[in-house]
């Protein structure tokens, strides 16, 4: 049976690594839906065809219309990576108004395991908001990594993809 990894990026400089995120995961076994924030989609729009056919599935950053049948298998985890100030907050605070954070704050009442790695500036880590929606994010059960800071300028896609692995059991 194979794993179904939703993996939803938000626009911070990771997300240009996401094709060979995707390689991976599959060659972990999973089967990938890429979700992207509207300005995520914005920067890889020249790439969005071939991320399509990478997955073998459409990449969405915006709702389906109504009465448009689902094309994705239900999620075993989603991965939030890179999950941005603006994702974070927006998911924590229960704002559907992109399908990124929609699909976010449903999950949290559908119990899918979740993991998110936050990439977000230290000035912006600053801000009250932040901690309280990483606390909000964490009571409801969802995974919040972040780098070590140890590990150098290279965004830890990989700890990211164990720990989805670890909370999909």
């Amino acid at each position: 049976m194979t794993r179904t990894l939703y993996l939803f990026a938000g626009a911070a400089p990771p997300v240009f690594d996401v094709a060979r995120v995707i390689e991976d995961a599959q060659v972990r076994g999973w089967n990938v839906c890429l979700g992207l924030t509207p300005t995520a989609a914005r920067w890889l729009e020249p790439s969005l065809d071939g991320l399509a056919a990478l997955t073998g599935r459409p990449v969405r950053h915006e709702y389906p219309l109504p009465g448009h049948p689902e094309v994705w298998p239900p999620a075993d985890v989603i991965l939030v990576a890179p999950a941005t100030f603006n994702t974070i907050n927006g998911w924590a605070l229960g704002l559907t108004e992109t399908f990124v954070t929609g699909t976010l704050a449903e999950g949290i009442g559908k119990r899918v395991p979740m993991v998110a790695m936050p990439s977000v500036n230290a000035a912006l880590m600053q801000h009250p908001q932040f901690e309280r929606s990483l606390e909000t994010l964490r009571t409801a059960g969802v995974t919040v990594l972040f780098a070590d800071a140890g590990a150098g300028p290279e965004y830890p896609w990989q700890p990211a993809l164990a720990a989805a692995e670890a909370v999909a059991g």
